[in-house]
């Protein structure tokens, strides 16, 4: 449905993570996996993570959702944001899906806003890589140099920073994309009612990095071993040279052993911010069922927004879902799995005749991380 117009190996070696780039057209004719009033009725559910942003002046605030009442707002000034749309809606996962170059495990979520003319979230800086896809309407979209930029005063939880001197200066029409590294501070200005998709990835910070790691030595009862020396020092006050190095070295020993760092950037890159919306069937299939299903031209969908992680040097059947960790007895099904979000009966018929492989997708399927249509 979305096929992305971008010279990928060049993106890469020159503009990932190094530099801002505007890609005028990046989708012919675009069509919006949504529309207006379907976003807003997203962002009425307590379930789905929503913002409000309204302008007064130079001055925005923001306001959590569920959103209910838009009458109040009127038609200038005010940007509603809507989180991880693609978990909710299949034509969003699609539009992710163009970004696939890129690692599944980098990947946080694809956010989708309305904006009324003059609306924005004001001037500020990311942690992370975003895309800005435009849809209907029109925006016009500046972006700075990195720096030292001063964070702006009675931001709040908006985090916004002073106004800046702009690198790229662009009117942004359907179609076409902007991709702002970590970094560069960035400012929308919506021109006319619009649509846009912000399709965001991210990775782990030392601190996430250090606290999945005690929490998975905790919960498995690892990471026992002490320090020792054959020499202490003095005076007793002191903590010397050597002993820093040796306990920091016992640290560097866990981090970098495989037994321990797989499953723990398994489980932790496997994860979500935002909560999936799985589909288990309304009773559990069993595999009489599951055949009968594929043998009618049913196909199996994974839904928006799961990751299906494998770590090189792994056991070929291993896969990371949703934080948890699943073996298989062979790669053969675990490929496709990971690789495609859509399989038929001709491809998974084959495969399922490993009985232990078939359970263990079938429970999959009953878990509703993949559904049948």
């Amino acid at each position: 449905m979305y096929r992305l117009n971008l010279d990928t190996p060049h993106f890469l070696q020159h503009h990932w993570q190094k530099q801002p780039l505007f890609v005028k057209g990046a989708f012919t004719g675009f069509v919006d996996p949504l529309e207006p009033d379907e976003l807003a009725g997203l962002a009425s559910e307590e379930s789905v993570s929503s913002r409000l942003v309204i302008q007064q002046g130079r001055q925005w605030r923001s306001e959590p959702g569920p959103v209910t009442d838009f009458e109040r707002l009127g038609e200038s000034d005010w940007q509603l944001l809507v989180q991880a749309v693609n978990h909710l809606e299949p034509a969003a996962a699609q539009l992710a899906a163009s970004f696939r170059f890129l690692p599944d495990w980098r990947f946080d979520d694809l956010m989708a806003s309305f904006a009324a003319t003059g609306g924005g979230v004001g001037p500020h800086i990311d942690n992370y890589d975003v895309f800005i896809i435009q849809g209907q309407g029109r925006r016009r979209w500046q972006v700075g140099d990195r720096g030292e930029h001063k964070p702006r005063a009675n931001s709040g939880a908006l985090a916004l920073v002073e106004d800046f001197e702009p690198i790229i200066d662009v009117e942004m029409a359907p179609g076409d994309l902007l991709y702002i590294p970590p970094g560069y501070p960035h400012c929308g200005q919506t021109l006319a009612p619009s649509l846009s998709y912000s399709v965001g990835f991210r990775a782990p910070s030392q601190q996430e990095l250090l606290c999945q790691l005690a929490d998975q030595l905790q919960q498995a009862g690892q990471g026992q071993r002490r320090f020792t020396s054959d020499s202490e020092p003095e005076p007793a006050s002191l903590i010397s040279g050597a002993h820093q190095q040796g306990l920091a070295q016992l640290m560097t020993e866990l981090m970098t052993d495989p037994d321990t760092l797989r499953p723990m950037l398994g489980t932790l890159l496997s994860q979500n911010r935002f909560e999936l919306d799985p589909l288990p069937p309304e009773t559990p299939l069993d595999l009489r069922q599951l055949s009968s299903a594929l043998d009618q031209g049913e196909e199996l969908v994974r839904i928006g927004g799961l990751k299906v992680l494998h770590l090189e040097g792994d056991l070929p059947g291993s896969l990371y879902l949703d934080g948890q960790h699943w073996l298989l007895n062979t790669e053969a099904l675990a490929l496709p799995l990971r690789e495609a979000p859509r399989l038929n009966g001709a491809t998974l018929a084959p495969l399922l005749a490993d009985r232990q492989d078939a359970e263990t997708l079938l429970a999959f399927i009953n878990l509703g991380y993949w559904y049948l249509e």
